[in-house]
């Protein structure tokens, strides 16, 4: 059952902003043996999420599908407008579970989460241009907004590196991201490190932005998984909480991969958005069936993807040192599927 969040303070901000930006699987994906919800205590689960495609698509599907109940669970779902204020969040416990881009993998890199459970490819970031910036070097000195600690943030220093720049060759202004649509619009600032779908809002006032840069350009070297992630006394101290909510997860990821259409309508429709919106939205991001997922986990592709994040985070300066790839527990995402 989804509720409204009791939240304060930075809940109700992130929610507000993010109105402003956005204007059956079988039991074989999570164990057969599983009792059903009306035989289990429920547990109540606080579970934030960003209102686009990637961040949503999960939490709309559980919620119709019926899967938050089979497992036992009442879960609260607050909006959020990024990864790093859903880490901030579960640190001081308002939140059990969260949803983050690949800019933010940084924060449980350095201790302050857990992933459990990877989700999608993300291919909706760019770096942008007004009209007349067609390369990197064309913004050398001039404004670029980021929202900072983000896959934006990410895509802006790796195109800058690229080109043998760094973010001290911009006049780099850190914003919130409905206040980057609004400078990009209005010309205010003359580039971005950014994403779709709140790019396909700017295009509407400015059709002839440039895409200097985006996800794809970097794939040899760096992936941008978007992932699922909780706090670490959830995960040390609530072992039953957490395998329930990757059942959850599971049967969710099962369904939006067999029926990719079904997801959009009900991510679309939990947001309150243009189904059209939301597609296009989708498209931009690769969905992994639960098979991939459980495979790229047991192979080590995972960590390869998180050692290459860590790594891009130590030369940007997020993190002091290397780390192990810990901060992932996909132990028990494999297990929540045996």
């Amino acid at each position: 059952m989804r509720t409204h969040s009791k939240l304060a303070g930075i809940v109700a901000a992130g929610a507000a902003v993010a109105l402003a930006l956005t204007g059956c699987a079988s039991n074989a994906s999570s164990g057969d043996d599983t009792a059903s919800g009306d035989e289990m205590e429920t547990i109540t689960v606080n579970f934030g999420y960003i209102p686009d495609f990637n961040g949503t698509s999960l939490l709309a599907i559980a919620e119709d599908q019926g899967y938050w109940e089979k497992y036992g669970l009442e879960v609260e779902t607050p909006s959020f407008t990024n990864g790093p204020l859903q880490i901030q969040a579960l640190g001081t416990g308002d939140l059990d579970f969260g949803y983050i881009g690949p800019g933010a993998f940084w924060l449980p890199a350095s201790g302050e989460a857990k992933i459990v459970a990877m989700n999608t490819l993300g291919q909706s970031d760019r770096v942008v241009g007004q009209p007349g910036n067609d390369t990197i070097e064309d913004l050398r000195g001039k404004t670029v907004a980021v929202p900072e600690g983000t896959s934006g943030d990410m895509i802006l220093t790796l195109a800058l590196e690229q080109a043998g720049m760094t973010k001290d060759d911009v006049e780099l202004v850190p914003m919130e991201p409905s206040a980057i649509v609004s400078a990009l619009a209005s010309g205010q600032v003359e580039g971005a490190g950014f994403w779709y779908p709140a790019l396909a809002t700017v295009k509407e006032q400015v059709p002839d932005l440039v895409e200097i840069a985006q996800n794809s350009d970097f794939e040899d070297t760096v992936a941008f998984p978007t992932a699922f992630v909780a706090g670490n006394d959830v995960v040390e101290n609530e072992p039953e909480k957490v395998e329930r909510v990757l059942k959850a997860l599971r049967d969710a990821i099962t369904f939006r991969y067999e029926n990719p259409d079904e997801a959009v309508a009900l991510t679309a429709a939990y947001n309150a958005l243009d189904e059209a919106d939301v597609a296009a939205d989708a498209s931009n991001n690769k969905v992994l069936s639960l098979e991939e997922l459980d495979t790229l986990t047991e192979d080590g592709t995972v960590d390869s993807w998180l050692t290459g994040m860590v790594d891009y985070f130590v030369g940007s300066g997020k993190l002091e040192s290397a780390v192990d790839t810990s901060f992932y527990t996909g132990d028990l995402f494999l297990q929540a599927g045996e």
